[in-house]
């Protein structure tokens, strides 16, 4: 008996010690083709779901322990599907370039269908993006520039009359700025004249809901909110030539004979229109709001830009020359600065392309990883470079001549591991899928807050109030929101030259 025990053992011994080093060896080669082939993988705790509750929650605060505990690349799981995200700037032009191995349409098919409930198989990005420059850039955006000025100078008077000049009014400045901006930009672009206040409320909502609705993680009372708000506005946006009608030719006409031509039938191109609401109305009034808030919060900021608009309408003493008109006209490098250094902070794009075929990425520093077929990559310039402080010194604090060098010159060169980089800032993305219409919301921005120190007395109601913190569920789609708001009094100013 002790003869055969002892030999049972012996064996069991010697199973479990060749299962051990099996199981070691497996384990080595695995660790060892991910650190030669592959960025560092990070699974989370929960099967499939992986990191994307808190991913949802905060993606900024997620990405950068990531990043501090992985590096500048590194894959994680969100919700079954594999992410690669890259942080590593100077690295980026290998996936902004590559046309081949990544791709994005079926990304945005989801997202289309997710948040818009729309669905355009056909349509060529190409196409579409052809199209906007057309209408957006060159000669046809000197125009749009001089019509939005229009309705805003017409909408921000407007909403004074009827008040004694020496009346201070109340407003919350998030609301004072996205209502302004959103109602100008839609009279301009869209084709609807008595309807922007009912369209400005329906989008909020909307809006309110949209990181839920790409997400999938609204709930039943939330999903009914964005469905009615997104049903009002099919209708609200809808022109009569949609159904049939005549009427001038515009660039949502020509956008529409594009979808058209491409197949897609009358309801989808009446969903579409709301997508395109959406791109174009989404970004400003938020980059106003964060533009005057860090001017309120940052009197040396304000000063500056005030001294370099007196001397603007001084050179141009009256005042009914167009704004855009003086801001085209005259070189404004502190106004400058000061609007690259608030989309520094609040602009929070994310970058995503599908790999539709394995692709060996080359790293700025010499190495290179294998991306794997079917999973995702993401860039996030948000945290790399505009909040990295091997880029930007003292990243988290607003300096309005950040991007001033002391000849009043753009500075435009910045460093990470000392290669100068060529994306040092990505507010309007980058590449050939960089914002089409980033001149147009540059030019609005300007031109809202122009109008607003030279028309209005502005100030806080707290002194010592500090801006609301970001809403961080808006991380991944463009401009930030906050999550809450700052109270300011304003009034009409005695004369336009005060200031």
């Amino acid at each position: 008996v002790n003869n055969l025990r002892e030999s049972f053992l012996s064996d069991s011994q010697t199973l479990r010690k060749h299962v051990m080093d099996n199981i070691l060896t497996v384990k080595a080669l695995i660790t060892f083709f991910m650190q030669k082939n592959e960025p560092p993988l990070d699974k989370g705790v929960l099967p499939w779901l992986g990191h994307a509750l808190e991913f949802g929650k905060d993606a900024a605060k997620f990405l950068a322990r990531m990043k501090d505990k992985h590096g500048d690349i590194f894959t994680v799981c969100v919700a079954g599907h594999y992410v690669t995200v890259l942080l590593d700037p100077n690295s980026y032009d290998a996936v902004l370039n590559d046309v081949t191995s990544l791709d994005f349409k079926h990304i945005r098919s989801q997202l289309l269908q997710r948040i818009f409930s729309l669905v355009l198989p056909s349509i060529k990005p190409e196409a579409e993006r052809k199209l906007m420059e057309r209408h957006f850039q060159g000669l046809s955006l000197s125009k749009l520039n001089n019509t939005m000025n229009t309705h805003l100078q017409w909408l921000l008077l407007s909403d004074q009359r009827g008040c004694d000049a020496t009346e201070w009014r109340e407003d919350g400045l998030f609301s004072f700025c996205y209502s302004l901006v959103f109602r100008a930009g839609y009279l301009t672009l869209f084709e609807g004249k008595d309807n922007a206040a009912t369209v400005y409320t329906e989008f909020r909502k909307f809006d309110d809901l949209l990181a839920k609705l790409a997400r999938r993680s609204i709930n039943r009372v939330e999903n009914k909110v964005a469905s009615s708000s997104r049903e009002q506005l099919w209708e609200l946006l809808s022109p009569s030539w949609l159904s049939g009608g005549s009427g001038p030719s515009s660039w949502q006409r020509n956008y529409c004979h594009l979808l058209q031509e491409e197949g897609v039938d009358a309801e989808m191109q009446k969903r579409a229109l709301l997508l395109q609401l959406w791109t174009t109305q989404c970004n400003a009034g938020p980059a106003a709001f964060w533009l005057l808030g860090f001017l309120l919060t940052h009197p040396e900021a304000m000063e500056a830009v005030k001294s370099e608009i007196r001397d603007l309408t001084l050179q141009d003493i009256s005042l009914q020359h167009a704004p855009i008109s003086l801001l085209e006209a005259h070189r404004t490098p502190v106004f400058d600065s000061v609007l690259s250094e608030t989309l520094r902070l609040t602009a929070a794009v994310m970058i995503n392309r599908e790999v539709v075929q394995g692709k060996i990425l080359h790293m700025a520093n010499g190495q290179e990883y294998h991306l794997r077929q079917g999973d995702r990559v993401c860039l996030f310039p948000f945290l790399s470079p505009q909040m990295d402080p091997e880029i930007h010194q003292d990243p988290q604090i607003f300096k309005y001549d950040r991007f001033l060098n002391e000849d009043m010159t753009v500075k435009d060169t910045f460093y990470k591991n000392e290669k100068r980089l060529k994306w040092y800032t990505m507010p309007w993305g980058a590449g050939k899928n960089m914002c089409v219409g980033k001149e147009f919301a540059v030019a609005t921005i300007k031109q809202f807050v122009f109008l607003v120190l030279t028309h209005l007395d502005l100030v806080m109601c707290d002194p010592e109030a500090k801006l609301p913190p970001v809403n961080p569920s808006r991380y991944g789609f463009g401009m930030l929101q906050p999550d809450g708001d700052m109270q300011i009094r304003y009034r009409l100013k005695r004369t336009q030259h005060e200031m």
